[in-house]
């Protein structure tokens, strides 16, 4: 498997790093094997059109109603 090198790691971030690891059991590689593998996954899995289904997924759970824009643009435009 290759190897990764990452230069100049500010130290607040490989002490956030190293906490996340602890608290997972793992060791600070193994840990940042899967920060790595979930970044990767996610953003091959998840498509501009996933994103936004998702987002109107979560905005249709909530109590709130929202209009449709399009009637507001057009108003707008008549101004």
């Amino acid at each position: 498997m290759p190897d990764i090198l990452v230069r100049d790691v500010p130290h607040n971030t490989l002490d956030a790093l190293k906490q996340r690891a602890k608290r997972n059991r793992r060791s600070l590689q193994q840990e940042l094997l899967v920060v790595l593998e979930d970044t990767a996954e996610r953003s091959q899995s998840r498509s501009p059109g996933h994103v936004a289904a998702a987002i109107r997924a979560r905005l249709a759970q909530g109590d709130r109603t929202f209009s449709d824009s399009v009637e507001l643009v057009r108003q707008d435009r008549e101004r």
